[in-house]
């Protein structure tokens, strides 16, 4: 989840502007009711995380915005008040099948100094993130509007195409920039493949912006800009809005005036900034259906009034709500009912009791992972639960283990330690111990959960301990006490040479000539690996291996 963090004394100095009083104990109890996580708040800092559907407080500005009518009971605002400017900007028909979405809006007025530029840029990465998919959808563009020359135009040129981009002091073609300048590096997928990539030409031809890449260097926000453009390019129309919306609403908070800029798009229609609110409907039923209580008319308007929004009536058990234009989170009228619930208060809902029965059926391995748990945590070992999400090398390549058949692959990993769905559980033992390697020894862990073979689920446990003395003996009187809890007598072992094992010091567990699972010391070369010097042994069984050939005695 994007976390922002706000000097309390900017947020004071906000909501003090407005007549209130800004009380940092009520702030930290109060805040979470609107659906965010506090991490800190003290005198100084207000660090909150904020959820992936509110993109609207993403900044302290719209943050503030947004916490005003809901813990100072502030008159809503839910709409952007945009004046009609003079300003143009023609969308090239080439761009159709480029990046067809080139919004634009002026903001006037604003007095800027280092520390707006950097909440305005922090704001702007956050949105490229929670609305833009990594500028994918959509990409922001802030621009000194006194350095450049209206009105604009948007063309599709070619990779040779030169000019000098942010934070360069020569020019640089298209290519260079996407296979050297930072920025270009980073994105430049999002072009792959593309003859000719979007340019943003004011009326000198001087280049405002490469999007969604990089800016022109003379565009720069600095100290002494009044007056600024903002250009959002994408490929969603409802992102690329709300994400415009948000950064004017942000300026507008710090003093700006926002002026409409008239954009005729790649279709040939014209196109300008509307700030009203969009008038929802949602069925009464089914708001007082799902939050099991009546609500009253006064009721259901002071709950959406502390979220922003106007309650126009109930028309014949429909109600009317007006909601911000920037509120991209309101998708479906049961969005509509979580704005009641918030704004109401979860706590003052109506209690009430399950209409069905809810008489449980236990599951047909319950009873044998119920006897695994206790017979593990009987040998002193601690439960642990860590991520279904790995990578090769932890899986395969590091603990020498070859795929059991397909891996399920992640198509799109947000990083290269999450690629794969995982096949074993050992191998994150080994990172939890390497994680904990400063607390002393012995240390000893297992986890029962879940994998992925041939792209369906199945259950293995795993245990592993620390301990500088005991070596395959104690390993072997640990299995002995497992099965001997799990009902099963008549087990052997047979040696292996694969695995994360010590050569000759490991061996698969076998019961009735089926093979349940493996065990051994854990080879020092593998342990070095995962940044372990310690003695370490373990095992890993097969849940429905064991479930194969042991009784179930409640049964």
């Amino acid at each position: 989840m994007p976390t922002i963090s706000v000097e309390q004394s900017l947020l004071r100095q906000l909501v003090e502007s407005k007549g209130r009083k800004h009380d940092v104990e009520d702030l930290a109890f109060r805040l979470p009711l609107m659906g965010t996580d506090i991490d800190t708040c003290d005198e100084q800092v207000l660090d909150i995380e904020i959820f992936p559907d509110r993109p609207d407080l993403l900044s302290p500005e719209t943050l503030f915005h947004g916490m005003m009518p809901f813990l100072h009971d502030s008159p809503p605002n839910p709409r952007l008040l945009v004046h009609p400017g003079t300003i143009s900007m023609k969308v090239s028909p080439e761009l159709a099948n480029i990046r067809p979405v080139i919004l634009g809006a002026v903001v006037r007025g604003v007095d800027i100094d280092e520390e707006i530029i950097k909440r305005l840029m922090e704001h702007q990465e956050k949105l490229h993130f929670a609305l833009g998919r990594g500028r994918k959808r959509a990409s922001i563009g802030v621009h000194d509007l006194a350095t450049i020359a209206p009105p604009f135009r948007v063309e599709a040129v070619d990779r040779q195409h030169s000019f000098i981009p942010l934070a360069m002091e020569e020019e640089m073609t298209i290519d260079e920039i996407l296979q050297e300048h930072p920025k270009g590096v980073d994105y430049a997928h999002l072009l792959q493949g593309m003859e000719k990539v979007p340019i943003i030409f004011d009326s000198n031809d001087a280049v405002l912006s490469f999007p969604p890449i990089i800016n022109g260097d003379h565009t720069t926000v600095t100290t002494k800009t009044r007056d600024l453009f903002i250009d959002v390019t994408g490929l969603d129309i409802r992102a690329c809005e709300s994400a415009l919306m948000l950064v004017c609403l942000q300026l507008s908070v710090l003093g700006g005036k926002i002026e409409s800029v008239r954009v005729t798009t790649c279709e040939g229609r014209e196109w300008n900034l509307d700030g009203s609110p969009i008038e929802h409907k949602v069925e009464r039923s089914l708001v007082e259906g799902i939050l099991g209580n009546s609500f009253t008319d006064d009721e259901i308007e002071n709950a959406i009034r502390r979220m922003g929004g106007i309650y126009k009536g109930d028309y014949t058990g429909v109600l009317s709500i007006s909601m911000p234009r920037w509120r991209f989170d309101i998708l479906h009228p049961i969005d509509l009912v979580e704005e009641v619930a918030i704004g109401h208060g979860y706590d003052d809902l109506a209690h009430d009791v399950p209409k069905a029965p809810l008489t449980a059926i236990p599951r047909q391995d319950g009873h044998l992972r119920r006897r695994i748990r206790e017979a593990l945590q009987g040998l002193g070992l601690i439960q642990i639960q860590s991520l279904t999400l790995s990578n090769d090398d932890d899986q395969f390549n590091s603990v020498r283990w070859s795929p059991d058949g397909s891996v399920t692959r992640m198509t799109n990993p947000i990083t290269i330690d999450h690629t794969i769905l995982r096949q074993n559980i050992l191998p994150g033992l080994l990172r939890l111990l390497a994680a904990n390697r400063h607390h002393d020894l012995p240390q000893g862990v297992y986890e029962l959960g879940s994998v992925v073979i041939d792209h369906a689920n199945r259950d293995r446990f795993a245990f592993l301990v620390a301990e500088n003395s005991g070596g395959f003996a104690s390993l072997r009187g640990r299995i002995q006490a497992l099965m001997r809890d799990l009902g099963c007598t008549d087990w052997s072992l047979e040696a292996i040479e694969n695995g994360p094992w010590l050569t000759g010091r490991a061996a698969n567990i076998v019961v009735d000539g089926t093979v349940v699972g493996e065990c051994g010391e854990i080879d020092p070369h593998v342990s070095e690996i995962f940044e372990l010097n310690v003695p370490m042994s373990g095992a890993q069984f097969d849940v429905s291996a064991l479930a194969g050939v042991l009784e179930d005695p409640v049964h």
